[in-house]
């Protein structure tokens, strides 16, 4: 598919995912922005846009992953510079949005960081925000400007649904994940089960309770994300042990932090589907991990937008 842009377009990437942002403006037959980013002696982040943006429409791709805050930095000097440079419309594109998770005071005088990180973006001179799969879908609300809130869970079932699997069941790893699994399930015309986890005593292990018929069939557990791996591995690792078949798992965003990448391998899951909204590491890109683009998803959403089209078809 070829796109048609205006001559006022621009599409730039910082450092968080390059190889996402270079597909995307190959889809999009475009070359990237000009601009440098760098940092001094001690560690202060330096930008440079070396080309004209003035009365431009601007879309900024940018992952907020690990290094996390540096990421974030890099993203708010970048809208302080295009705003500064007479830039029309400033559109962050942010695969993964960081500090999601922060959604709510779970506890006394604790911060709502996802909501702080919505404000900085703001303040700073954002004008849209273009996103996959927050942790909380209700984190649009933090947001007084636009938010197009795309979702990851087509791509992840149209790769099962090519691989032709027999007698699947979609497993939600923990009680939030439910409706996550169900839009799967729709997709694939499967049944879902639930993995139910309860801690009696802060101190003792999860207790696990698989709710739904996984016995001998191929299990499918879907996460928005996997970060240290304990919940997706000990989930698979309880499936084995309750008869399923095998045990295939999938998530939109790979964090991989800490012990996640040798969980992964030891453990029973057959093969770990993820999207690239989050850059691997070498280390990351084991035989069992299978990752997917989210380019043409993303591609497609910046054209609406960039022509004034409905994004919401994109949201099925």
């Amino acid at each position: 598919m070829s796109y048609k842009l205006k001559n006022n377009f621009k599409l730039f990437a910082l450092n968080s995912n390059p190889g996402l942002a270079k597909e995307m403006a190959r889809l999009l037959g475009c070359e990237l922005g000009k601009c440098s980013v760098t940092q001094f002696s001690d560690g202060e982040i330096q930008i440079n846009i070396e080309e004209s943006v003035r009365g431009s429409e601007v879309f900024v791709v940018q992952s907020t992953s690990d290094p996390t805050n540096e990421h974030i930095m890099e993203l708010l000097i970048m809208i302080d510079a295009l705003k500064r440079a007479s830039a029309k419309v400033i559109t962050l594109v942010i695969p993964y949005y960081s500090y999601a998770r922060q959604d709510r005071k779970a506890r006394s005088r604790e911060p709502i960081t996802a909501k702080l990180l919505a404000n900085l973006l703001e303040t700073v001179g954002a004008t849209r925000v273009l996103t996959v799969d927050f942790h909380a879908p209700q984190a649009q609300g933090f947001f007084d400007i636009p938010v197009d809130h795309l979702t990851g869970i087509p791509i992840l079932a149209d790769y099962f649904e090519k691989k032709a699997l027999e007698d699947i069941v979609i497993v939600a790893p923990h009680n939030g994940g439910v409706v996550r699994a169900r839009k799967m399930a729709s997709q694939l015309n499967a049944p879902i089960a639930l993995i139910d986890r309860r801690r009696p005593k802060h101190d003792v292990s999860d207790i696990m309770h698989i709710i739904g018929n996984i016995h001998g069939k191929n299990a499918i557990i879907v996460d928005d994300l996997i970060d240290t791996a304990e919940t997706i591995t000990s989930g698979a690792n309880a499936l084995m042990e309750e008869g399923a078949k095998a045990v295939y798992a999938c998530c939109t965003h790979p964090v991989f932090s800490g012990p996640a990448i040798r969980r992964i391998e030891s453990s029973s899951i057959k093969e770990l589907v993820v999207t690239n909204t989050i850059r691997l590491p070498e280390e990351g890109l084991m035989n069992k991990i299978t990752t997917l683009s989210v380019a043409p998803l993303l591609t497609e959403a910046i054209n609406r937008i960039h022509h004034e089209k409905a994004v919401s078809p994109l949201f099925e």
